[in-house]
């Protein structure tokens, strides 16, 4: 049987895959999501949960396409979850039990990206018979993650009925951010539909034809939703806003070129300076942008790292239908800068000229590490997030060289950003290998419990398509950082189940055989960090974050080393409550990480105390650890070298994939040419069908809606009602014990959200656990 070149192509690339895994520096190929992971958490040390858009996907759920499930980190295998409305482009957080929060999405849709079967009275899709998913764009969907290979049970399942939850407000591309007390703000968003948040020209900045959502609101509740100055300052690039809490309590936002520390609770916004260089980093540029390692020796400073995105010109950014450019012919940015919003010396924020990056990147993806260094990974060198039928320049699907790809030239190959290293020279990709999967728009990653890092997703199309150029992914990986190339990781036990804001210090010991050579060395080598590898989507890790806890040690007798180690700073806005892993690292290596929970598990005020006063170290000259040569020690140099037969099989491996390249290339080079032109002869039979022609719409026609023809990237009509579940739904899932549930509505009436009293139903679980 004569093997088609592609095949070819990718059984040869595997099985190169296959013979380097689990070396350092690698990709690894470990399965199907069999739903393409349009967003990912973990969920605790076994689990990541996967979600994706409603879409044709061939894995069946209840007698329709699957768009969720759970990812079984020990067999490498997958369960489907039923999760019954449309949760497209949505944004999540962590809550403070452990559990995580979904809000909003897009309204309901079928087969191609058409509008659901059946619509509401503004045209919209209120359900969809075939794909049987509903209007996602008020849902609050709610998730207890569970162990165990069973997850049957009604609390392992996602809770997601709009007749009980439910936001205030339709959000679509909002950002979401947890506050210190566990509260979470959602801001901003589209109504729905559109590749940027505006009409052409823009003269209704705040509503643009009722399509987008100036406002932001709290989850639990602490009041009606009111309307943000900065999404209207920002308006039409200003989707998946980036958003940090900061040490007072106010939150870093960018969006568009401005900046802006924001008082949610009151809603006053105190400007802060542009953007430099005119560079985007929100949806549809997709910088890589992350919290740099909060640390004893930056004082737990919060700094924001801003790299890569694009610096289109306005005009380039086009309207809900499309860029009014070709964006796979324009260079993604290298450009880095850093902003520290809050400097404890009272000078005045400004953004700071970081490295740029080795290659410029759109939707490239930042994964705090717990050696202290940032990994930048996925995305495109040129282009943007997002798809689309046409452009303004190239007016037909027939026309578009890649499909419905906005981005093109995959940035294969990781590299890693180390804060702590001089200017000039903090980005570095030595030992990293390139990935085989192109990772565009709708691709994800998430930080692992063993210190890996899970990457999957990739679909820059309007519904499943397999046969495009960047086609609908199911493949996962496992990317394995340097540090694997230590033939022995660090272990450690002690670990508390929950940390708390301040107080006692605990202790962690660290056994003589988890490291080698003098165990001073080892010692004076060795931090505790607590890694929260956040809610991730769109090239984003809402609530990522990455903490040293302050330590000393005791080196015994025995090689062993106890660390004693301080709780978190007593400030909850540094670290918020709720999930995150525990890490040992020595030289550079971690451990596994262990799951623990900070504060107390309930949205309020956190409790805090004084840190207790640490031992001073102690020291003993004749300790040594027991692990073989280049295992994490003294002996190791603060290096990460591994042994000579890993470094050998990664050459071989390497030198083998090479080749098959080599051979396959031309064959890869035909068939993507021969695609090339069948594409621009004319729409592939594979092609889905848009619920309009979407030809290029007229520039500047503006009427009482918006009026940009979305069928040329999501073929929505707008509506600004409320869409709830109606008599489609055949079931409510109901809560425990006869609770009414919980609304997203005002208990008491006061001015301020500050006066609003909380619902206290914040997790429909929460009482189970």
């Amino acid at each position: 049987m004569r093997i088609p070149p592609l095949s070819l192509l990718a059984i040869s690339l595997a099985t190169a895959a296959s013979a380097i895994a689990q070396q350092a520096g690698t990709f690894q190929i470990v399965g199907s999501t069999q739903v393409s992971a349009m967003m990912m958490f973990l969920g605790n040390e076994q689990k990541v949960y996967i979600l994706d858009k409603a879409e044709g996907n061939a894995a069946q759920i209840n007698g329709h396409p699957a768009n969720g499930a759970v990812w079984d980190l020990a067999s490498n295998t997958v369960t489907l979850m039923e999760v019954r409305s449309n949760s497209f482009c949505a944004s999540g957080m962590h809550l403070p039990n452990g559990s995580f929060a979904t809000f909003g999405g897009n309204g309901a849709i079928g087969p191609g990206g058409n509008i659901g079967s059946q619509k509401n009275q503004y045209g919209s899709g209120a359900y969809d018979a075939t794909y049987q998913d509903y209007d996602g764009t008020k849902s609050i969907r709610v998730l207890n993650p569970c162990t165990g290979n069973d997850l049957s049970a009604t609390n392992c399942q996602w809770f997601d009925d709009a007749n009980v939850l439910t936001m205030q407000k339709q959000r679509w591309y909002s950002a979401a951010e947890a506050l210190g007390d566990g509260t979470v703000v959602m801001i901003g968003g589209f109504v729905n539909g559109g590749y940027v948040n505006r009409n052409w020209p823009n003269v209704d900045p705040a509503t643009e034809g009722g399509a987008a959502e100036p406002t932001y609101e709290f989850y639990p509740s602490k009041g009606p939703a009111q309307t943000m100055q900065f999404m209207v300052k920002t308006s039409g690039m200003n989707s998946y806003a980036h958003t940090f809490l900061q040490p007072s309590g106010k939150l870093l936002v960018q969006a568009n070129l401005s900046t802006v520390l924001f008082d949610a609770i009151n809603n006053v916004e105190t400007p802060l300076p542009d953007m430099p260089h005119g560079v985007q980093r929100v949806y549809p540029a997709s910088g890589a942008v992350a919290m740099i390692p909060l640390t004893p020796a930056n004082n737990y400073t919060p700094t924001v790292l801003f790299c890569g995105g694009s610096d289109m010109p306005d005009y380039a950014w086009g309207n809900y239908s499309y860029p009014f450019i070709n964006t796979w012919d324009y260079p993604a940015s290298k450009d880095c800068q850093r902003m520290t919003a809050e400097p404890q010396d009272g000078s005045a924020p400004v953004y700071v000229q970081d490295d740029d990056m080795i290659d410029g990147r759109t939707m490239g993806q930042f994964i705090n590490l717990p050696n202290g260094k940032m990994l930048v990974l996925n995305g495109g060198i040129n282009g943007t997030a997002g798809y689309a039928t046409a452009t303004l320049l190239t007016p037909t699907y027939g026309q578009m060289p890649l499909g419905m790809s906005l981005a093109a030239g995959p940035v294969m190959t990781p590299a890693w950003y180390d804060p702590t290293a001089p200017a000039g020279k903090r980005w570095s990709n030595a030992g990293m290998s390139a990935s085989t999967i192109p990772r565009l728009y709708h691709s994800s990653a998430i930080l692992l419990p063993d210190a890996s890092v899970f990457v999957a997703g990739s679909n820059p199309n309007v519904d499943v398509n397999l046969t495009t150029i960047y086609p609908t992914e199911y493949r996962a990986e496992i990317f394995y950082p340097p540090y694997f190339s230590a033939t022995t990781r660090p272990t450690y036990s002690g670990a508390p189940s929950t940390l708390s804001y301040g107080g006692a210090y605990f202790d962690l010991v660290v056994p003589a055989t988890a490291y080698s050579g003098a165990a001073n060395a080892a010692a004076d080598n060795t931090t505790v960090m607590l890694m929260r590898g956040g809610w991730t989507t769109h090239a984003m890790n809402m609530g990522q974050r990455s903490m040293q806890l302050n330590n000393t040690y005791t080196v015994n007798s025995n090689g062993s080393i106890t660390l004693h180690v301080s709780q978190p700073p007593p400030n909850p806005n540094l670290f918020q409550p709720g999930p995150a892993l525990l890490f040992v690292v020595i030289d550079g290596i971690p451990s596994n990480g262990t799951l623990v929970i900070l504060g107390n598990g309930q949205v309020s005020t956190q409790p805090t105390s004084p840190q207790a006063v640490l031992p001073n170290n102690v020291r003993l000259a004749s300790a040594q650890g027991s692990a073989g040569s280049g295992s994490a020690g003294g002996s190791s140099g603060g290096k990460t070298s591994g042994s000579t037969s890993n470094t050998t099989k990664i050459i071989i491996a390497i030198v083998a994939a090479i080749a098959v390249v080599g051979i396959l290339g031309a064959l890869f080079g035909i068939c993507m040419a021969r695609r090339r032109r069948a594409a621009r002869a004319g729409s592939p039979k594979t092609a889905y069908a848009m619920s309009s022609a979407g030809a290029p719409a007229a520039l500047g026609g503006i009427g009482a809606g918006r009026t940009s023809d979305s069928s040329a990237f999501m073929p929505l009509k707008q509506d600004n009602a409320s869409m709830a579940w109606g008599n489609a739904s055949s079931s409510n899932v109901n809560l425990p014990g006869g609770q009414h549930g919980y609304r997203d509505e005002v208990l008491t009436p006061a001015s301020g959200y500050g006066n609003h009293q909380q619902s206290g139903e914040y997790d429909p679980y929460y009482e189970r656990r």
